[in-house]
Formats: structure tokens, C-alpha cells, sequence
């Protein structure tokens, strides 16, 4: 199974749960009170944060979108205490929650702050919103046309002015980019496969989209110049820009099962492709903001596990174990200071967000100026 493929399905089972109807707990702008709950891991005794009860479903966005404000105060994230999935906020230093939206068949995955922190996008149904964190007051800016699907993933530029996602139809799709202000759309490039994940590049006018976990595409973001990346051999896993723009990072899988994933670092501007570290089965990963320390969830059944990895020796260092039913739903993420991983699992029952204090480990990088 692909990795779009199962991005689409995870969205897909959080959607259903929406579409079930039930009695919704609270009202959008019900606050509730910490739910955290700390332990020793059984593997490393180290301490864990579990962040929200799983009793219900608590879920990240995509791993490309923010979840987490610049000055690492709280945390965007679905969840459906309520009976349907709604977009949440935590604040990270209290733990305390507040419901953010009441929206129809919201896709968890699709939620991401813009960049100044004020604002929220996200899909619900064939429906693309912008809402204002203080006072929720949301505005439809898109709806996909009939006749058209909408492809796994969206996500907003780093320049804060458009949302990037894909509509299919038939065997084909098509690009878009709709602006956050006047809502206006305008179709990037048309494609005969059904992209997937556009990732807007920051400091350049182009954009990454996904063919399956066969190849990934860089396009102008004004339709110009799309061409296939050349990367290393075998599946294509989950992948993001570095956050100066000048390299993407990505996960391949060799064809052989006996062999290591790897995380790799493309350089579009020169073709170049290279080897950053062999991982311990790494499903998923995510990087700090220098890139020079991987959080990674390993996929290795006999040791599911969440691990660190420096760049600068290729060293790794278990976490935690994150025990997860599939390695691929844990979304590892670090705070924009680094001091701070997150990840999501659902080992004591539903999917649930749990945090782990890494600055011992991981020196401390700057944040954005900002919220």
C-alpha cells in the first residue's frame, strides 16, 4: 500500500466517524481541562507525556503542515471527543484544550495553521475553510466542483497567501491554488495520475506533489517547468523541505525487504541526491529545524520504537517505544525549538497524542519570531 494511499485511508476512517452523527460533547469554543498523564516508558524509563485520554481518537495533521505555533505554545489537532471529528487546540503549557470548529466530515489531516499563527485552514467535505484562532469565526473560501475528488493532502505556502491541494477525475487530476484573502482558485498544472501531498517549497515559487510512493514532481508554481525528481531507487516514502528550501528530505524503501530505510536529501537545483543515514526501519520521520537531528518511528515489530537520529554521526537513540498498530500513523514531529518531540499512537486504545522532553538530548534551535 502506498503511502498516499494510506494517508487517504486514515482520512477516510476520521471522516467516517464524523459522518456517524453522533451528540456532539460541546459546543464550538468549549475549553476543557488537561487530560495529560505521565509515565515511565517500559523500554527506556524515560518519561512520557500522554497528552489526550484515549478513550476517544486524537489525531496530528499531515506531517507537512503546522501543528505547532512558532513559539511552540500549542498544538492544532483533530479530535472526536465529541462525537465527530473537530479541530482542536492545546495549550502546551497547561494542557488545557479548547474545541475550535463545528464542521461536517472535517479531515483531520488537511488542518494547518498559516504562518503568522492566527489563522487555521482546513478541509471539511468537499469544502476548504480559513477560521481565526480568536474568534473562530470561519469563512469558506473554495468548494470542489462536481464532478471532481479531492486528492489526499493540502497544506498553505510558507508565504501565507494560497492553499495547495489536488482534485481528481476520472484518471486524471489537476493542481489548484486558492488565495486565503479573496478565495479566488486557479488550476497549477493538470496531471493523467492522481497527485497527491502538494508541498509548496519556501523561499522559491515551486511545489513538490506526490505519484503514489512511485515518484515525486517539482512544478513552477506557475505551471512551468514540471519535471520528475531523480531519487534513489524503490518506494518513495513520506517527504518535506528543509526549512530554508534548499534541500528536500525523504525516506526511501529498498525493494528488498532485508535491506535499511534510508533517509535521503535531494538538492533540486543541482539534480543531487545523497545518503544521509541508514535508519532503524524508519516509517516516518520528521526533522528539527537546522535538520540536524531526525525524530523517527521505527516500523521493526520487534521494536516499535521512537528514536532520535544525529545527522552529524549517524548515531540513534531510543525514545520510547511507540507500539503504535502501524508505524506509519505516528507522524513524529519536533517543536519549532526543538525541545520537544510529539508523536501519535493508539497502543492503549484509540489514537492518542503523547510528548517527550528532549532537551538533554537535542540543543535548543531558534523559533520564528511570531506567535
Amino acid at each position: 500500500m502506498s503511502f498516499a494511499s494510506r494517508i487517504s485511508r486514515r482520512s477516510f476512517l476520521v471522516s467516517g466517524i464524523a459522518a456517524a452523527g453522533l451528540a456532539a460533547e460541546g459546543p464550538k469554543g468549549t475549553s476543557y481541562p488537561s487530560a495529560w498523564h505521565r509515565y515511565s516508558d517500559a523500554l527506556t524509563e524515560l518519561e512520557v507525556f500522554r497528552l489526550t485520554d484515549p478513550a476517544y481518537s486524537s489525531v496530528l495533521p499531515a506531517h507537512y503542515n503546522r501543528a505547532i505555533s512558532k513559539n511552540s505554545g500549542f498544538l492544532l489537532y483533530g479530535c472526536d471527543r465529541g462525537g465527530s471529528t473537530q479541530a482542536f487546540r492545546m495549550d502546551l503549557k497547561s494542557g488545557a484544550t479548547r474545541q475550535l470548529t463545528e464542521a461536517e466530515n472535517l479531515d483531520a489531516a488537511s488542518l494547518t495553521l498559516t504562518p503568522d499563527n492566527r489563522q487555521f485552514c482546513y478541509f471539511a467535505g468537499r469544502s476548504l475553510f480559513i477560521a481565526a484562532l480568536a474568534t473562530l469565526r470561519e469563512r469558506e473560501l473554495y468548494k470542489v466542483p462536481e464532478g471532481w475528488e479531492r486528492c489526499a493532502g493540502m497544506t498553505v505556502g510558507p508565504d501565507g497567501t494560497h492553499a495547495t491541494f489536488a482534485e481528481r477525475q476520472a484518471n486524471g487530476s489537476r493542481m489548484r491554488m486558492v488565495s486565503l484573502v479573496q478565495g479566488m482558485a486557479r488550476t497549477v498544472i493538470e496531471a493523467p495520475f492522481a497527485m497527491s501531498d502538494p508541498i509548496p517549497r519556501p523561499m522559491r515559487a515551486q511545489v513538490v506533489y506526490r505519484q503514489e510512493d512511485q515518484a515525486l514532481w517539482l512544478v513552477n508554481s506557475d505551471g512551468q517547468q514540471n519535471r520528475q525528481l531523480k531519487l534513489a531507487e524503490g518506494r518513495i516514502g513520506p517527504a518535506n523541505w528543509a526549512p530554508d528550501g534548499k534541500t528536500l528530505l525523504y525516506l526511501s524503501f529498498p525493494q528488498d525487504k532485508t535491506q535499511l530505510n534510508t533517509i535521503r536529501e535531494l538538492t533540486p537545483d543541482s539534480n543531487t541526491d545523497k545518503l544521509v543515514a541508514k535508519t532503524s526501519q524508519f516509517a516516518q520521520f520528521g526533522f528539527n529545524r537546522d535538520t540536524s537531528v531526525f525524530v523517527g518511528a521505527s516500523r521493526n515489530t520487534a521494536s516499535p520504537a521512537v528514536l532520535l537520529l544525529l545527522r552529524v554521526n549517524r548515531r540513534e537513540l531510543t525514545l520510547c517505544e511507540h507500539r503504535a498498530s502501524h508505524a506509519d500513523m505516528t507522524t513524529p514531529l519536533f517543536s519549532p525549538d526543538s525541545q520537544r518531540i510529539y508523536f501519535e499512537s493508539d497502543w492503549e486504545g484509540h489514537p492518542a497524542l503523547y510528548c517527550m522532553h528532549v532537551e538533554k538530548l537535542v540543543e535548543k534551535t531558534e523559533s520564528e519570531t511570531g506567535c
